[in-house]
């Protein structure tokens, strides 16, 4: 974990190194200032020597000032180091979220990198800051006070040494149970974060069922848990200022009884029992300050765990070595294919890793060219069945093979360039319909952009819209009915120009003439190009070239409309319910019973 912080540290290493070091001499001009105060009072004011007074006097101000000026520079480079880091810690989380492949997403919730991304960073910066400066400050200061001390009055120096104790260990009982609290908060946060990010994402919803009620009881619960956990440990954390008080007091009024009866003595004069007194305020502040160092690292090391676990999360699937970079045809065959999804752990509910088996032994071939239906109803594979086409995930069992080749043998940029996805839940990002449509491909002409939205049946629309194609997409899509997003999206994976096209119910919001006209664009406009068409309904599909029927995760059929009619009852069935109105997949058992 250590080596994974340390990296991201990069180009803002020198900036680490400088702030410790004027730390360091900030401290000693601080802790050498009270040994000048106590010469000026001995040598210059009880002397009478103003001679001594300007000169000492002078040392104590040239000193104020480099320890001024040591501490802005310290300041200075703690704050460019420990904001440097926490930039390359998102950027390097970010980073390696893109090369994620489905498997590797499912592990982490949105909320939860969501999280890790924002309130763990934040808390990694500060706590580098304070690495930097208060790790470095505390110590130094606390050992050279006491060297000080023992240097002036080796007895006295006594007192402080039993207030240590009675200090440190007072703080360390303190720190010990505010650090398991801490380790707590943050997966409260993540359940706050969820709670906010579904109800912002899916506030329409939440209006249309009138649900506002349930949603501010679901958010004030996690609110509450999270306040809680942070009163327990803020109500620990009080008890450091009452308890360093009680121990300056004790060691002041000692100091003070005990420094009279050696001044009356001759053996301690009054300037040594006046630095002494800035001395023991020093090392009790030291002390103060190391046990929040403690609690900070501690709450810090939960962060660090969390962020390290994203930056270290290798990608399950990458390009092999001397991997092939052209993808031949639009060719796809599934040999003995076996796909089980893994279902993480859970240590709060005490279940261990499962897997969840979706697909079992499915074989078929689809030739260059060819347009294939995909049937099936909710949870039968069908999605799971084309992810493994464009290498989403990787298949547990047999093989899948893209234009001849294995896809474990292809480059990933070249084979997810080859197959273009759209998928179930269709994504518009913030920005201009033309910005939108050029995800597909940058250097599409606005002609190009014109001719894929024809295609997707897009194009009348959008030249409905006030300006066009240059019709600015709110953030989500919101702007736009659901059968336009879709349009939108089949439009933008056209301009790829792909060898495959896989549709994963990609026209389900549009109305039944878009998507006979859609149809017919692919059958006369792309020929030669692969089309996979995941439908509910059999209308989409029974003009294709051969229709996959899927249930319980196995292929059933494989065939024509037509013959699958005759050969397989499954489907019979389907199109029967269908026809009368009924057409849900899910209700085929309910309806005949």
């Amino acid at each position: 974990m250590l080596k994974i912080l340390y990296r991201q540290v990069g180009k803002y290493k020198l900036a680490a190194l400088l702030t410790p070091l004027f730390t360091a001499l900030e401290v000693v001009m601080d802790v050498l200032i009270p040994w000048v105060t106590a010469r000026l009072i001995d040598l210059g004011i009880n002397a009478g020597d103003m001679a001594a007074v300007y000169r000492y006097g002078g040392l104590m101000v040239v000193m104020a000032l480099l320890s001024l000026a040591f501490g802005i520079l310290a300041g200075r480079f703690s704050a460019y180091a420990s904001t440097g880091f926490a930039a390359n810690l998102r950027s390097a989380m970010y980073r390696n979220i893109q090369t994620f492949s489905f498997s590797n997403i499912d592990k982490y919730s949105t909320a939860g990198l969501v999280t890790r991304m924002t309130t763990d960073v934040q808390n990694l910066q500060q706590a580098f800051q304070q690495i930097l400066r208060v790790t470095v400050r505390a110590p130094f200061r606390l050992l050279l006070s006491i060297v000080m001390c023992l240097l002036i009055d080796a007895r006295l120096s006594l007192i402080f040494i039993v207030a240590m104790l009675i200090l440190s260990f007072s703080l360390w009982q303190i720190i010990s149970r505010v650090s398991r609290l801490f380790q707590q908060v943050f997966e409260k946060y993540d359940a706050l974060n969820q709670s906010v990010g579904e109800n912002v994402s899916a506030i329409r919803v939440v209006k249309a069922f009138v649900r506002e009620k349930y949603e501010n009881e679901k958010f004030a619960r996690a609110a509450e848990a999270l306040y809680k956990l942070y009163v327990r440990a803020e109500s620990l954390m009080a008890l450091n200022h009452p308890v360093m008080n009680l121990v300056v007091y004790g060691c002041m009024i000692a100091l003070s009884w005990w420094g009279a009866h050696f001044i009356v003595g001759g053996t301690l004069t009054t300037g040594e029992l006046t630095s002494l007194f800035t001395y023991v305020m020093s090392i009790l502040q030291a002390l103060m300050m190391l046990s929040m160092i403690f609690v900070m690292l501690t709450q810090s090391a939960a962060s660090a765990k969390r962020v390290c676990e994203v930056i270290g999360e290798e990608a399950d699937i990458v390009s092999p070595e001397n991997a092939v970079a052209e993808v031949a045809d639009g060719s796809v065959a599934f040999q003995d294919v076996r796909f089980d999804y893994e279902a993480l752990s859970d240590p709060a509910q005490g279940t261990a890793k499962s897997r969840r088996s979706a697909l079992y032994n499915v074989s078929f071939t689809i030739a260059s060219g060819e347009t294939i239906g995909v049937i099936g109803g909710t949870g039968s594979g069908k999605s799971t069945l084309v992810s493994l086409i464009s290498r989403l995930y990787d298949t547990v069992q047999g093989s899948v093979l893209v234009g001849g080749r294995n896809v474990r043998d292809y480059d990933l940029k070249s084979l997810r360039s080859a197959v273009a996805v759209v998928l179930q839940k269709n994504t518009l990002f913030t920005g201009s319909i033309l910005d939108n449509l050029r995800w597909g491909r940058e250097s599409a002409t606005l002609d190009e952009c014109r001719e894929a939205c024809r295609m997707a049946q897009a194009d009348e629309f959008v030249m409905e819209m006030p300006n066009q194609y240059e019709t600015r997409i709110e953030q989500g899509g919101t702007n736009v009915s659901g059968g336009q997003k879709q349009r939108l999206c089949i439009a933008r994976a056209l301009l790829r120009k792909p060898k495959i096209l896989i549709l994963d119910d990609s026209t389900s919001a549009c109305d039944t003439a878009t998507d006979a006209k859609i149809q017919k664009a692919f059958r006369t406009q792309l020929p030669d190009m692969t089309k996979i068409i995941i439908a509910q309904r059999i209308s989409s599909v029974q003009h294709c070239d051969r229709i996959l029927v899927m249930e319980g995760g196995m292929v059933t059929g494989f065939d024509t409309h037509e013959r699958l009619l005759e050969t397989n009852q499954f489907y019979r069935e389907i199109n029967e319910l269908q026809s009368i109105g009924t057409g849900d997949f899910d209700e085929r058992k309910e309806v005949l019973a």
